[in-house]
């Protein structure tokens, strides 16, 4: 449902209303400066305001639902309305009440190319109120305004019916001191914590639906990535490169403030080693490889971890055991946040998040795997197949890398 004169945008913060009130503010600035590069990014002429815990973005009519998409693709953000601001009286915020559900209800009369979005005759309806401040402030109340509110709907609408509990249409007001905004959608956002809260992490992409996902998990929480992309030679090629650099171009574009160059790193000749002389441990032996190579890269530029798009069983390299002896070839924490999830689940998320695409370009990797995978390995195992000075290989190979600018 549209909101006529919408101008400002309404954001709601995520976790970091749970801090305490430094680190929120410090937050707080940090979210406002990533909506500002979203929406410079975007071209869109817009304002960002910090006030009472909330974030502000004032735009033009033109501009406030570009602005409010803007908005609910920064890491933190919980939600985002394109809102009308009023003078926070209650006859002004039910004379804004009505004239919202008079342009949605005309709208959806006369079939306009989005009328299916709006309040159709015979939906039920509900208006959602929340007031701020003492009856000093306000002479009236969150349940005046839905009483009076909700009246001046209904009267506006075309055999219209009330249901709190799961309305068709929801009209929501937040009346502060000074204005009242009404609106008509919470455009989800992504939740979590500011981008930049968090120390970065590199980040291991083959460019495949799992390990971009992996890494918008990390940046959600608020961790920068560094992209870490190992050239395979004959077992890659042209196309698991593309894939993996365009899914990273998706994920930059949701931090268009922050360096996101692609180390990628030459591993064609050691791919030629392990196919030749590593039998059923060879993915096993592999990851091994990819996790020190992302520890040299990670201790030049002052990573703190390596994420992975891995989840428990998903793949013969994934089972629990395979996992717990692959883990000790790195030092450092090695995050997967995918851990749990189901593949339906990691598909859903790559679509939604717009990597899901570039993600299934056929590539050759696949031709790695043995014929006959451990599924259970020991730590002897895997030490045993693997080819000698293997971690100076890794080092060196991270040495060469070369950073792809997207």
């Amino acid at each position: 449902m549209r909101q006529p004169g919408a101008d400002t945008v309404l954001v709601r913060h995520a976790d970091l209303g749970v801090k305490s009130g430094q680190v929120q503010t410090e937050m707080e600035r940090r979210l406002r400066d990533n909506i500002e590069a979203l929406l410079d990014d975007r071209g869109i002429d817009a304002e960002v305001e910090r006030r009472w815990s909330r974030l502000l973005v004032h735009a033009s009519e033109d501009t406030v639902d570009a602005a409010a998409d803007a908005a609910a693709d920064a890491f933190g953000v919980r939600s985002a309305s394109p809102a009308l601001v009023v003078p926070s009286e209650e006859d002004a915020i039910v004379d804004a009440l009505a004239r919202t559900a008079r342009e949605n209800a005309a709208e959806a009369e006369n079939g306009d190319a989005e009328a299916e979005e709006t309040i159709q005759p015979g939906d039920a309806f509900a208006v959602d109120a929340r007031r701020a401040g003492n009856a000093d402030a306000h002479p009236f109340t969150s349940k005046d305004l839905e009483r009076e509110g909700g009246a001046a709907v209904w009267d506006e609408l075309d055999d219209p019916e009330v249901d709190l509990s799961d309305p068709a249409a929801t009209f929501y007001v937040e009346c502060r001191e000074h204005e009242a905004f009404v609106f008509t959608e919470k455009r989800p956002g992504p939740g979590g914590l500011p981008l930049g809260t968090q120390a970065k992490v590199v980040a291991l992409v083959s460019g495949g639906i799992d390990s971009p996902v992996a890494a918008w998990e990390v940046m959600k929480r608020g961790a920068p990535i560094v992209p870490v992309y190992l050239e395979l030679g004959d077992y890659g090629g042209p196309d698991h490169e593309a894939r993996a650099m365009e899914t990273v171009r998706r994920l930059a574009e949701y931090a268009p403030n922050y360096e996101m160059p692609v180390w990628k790193v030459p591993a064609g000749d050691v791919m030629d080693a392990l196919v030749e002389e590593v039998g059923a441990a060879r993915m096993l032996v592999y990851r091994r490889f990819m996790y020190r190579v992302a520890e040299h890269v990670a201790r030049e530029t002052n990573a703190t971890g390596i994420v992975t798009g891995e989840a428990i069983g998903q793949k013969s390299s994934q089972t629990a055991r395979n996992l717990g002896v692959t883990s000790t070839a790195a030092d450092m924490p090695i995050h997967r946040p995918l851990l749990t999830m189901d593949k339906n689940e990691i598909t859903e998320r790559a679509r939604r998040i717009g990597t899901f695409r570039d993600s299934t370009i056929p590539a050759g990797c696949n031709r790695i795997a043995p014929d006959f995978p451990e599924t259970n390995a020991t730590a002897e195992i895997v030490d045993n197949a693997e080819p000698e000075a293997l971690y100076e290989r890794a080092k060196e190979a991270a040495e060469n890398a070369t950073k792809v600018e997207l």
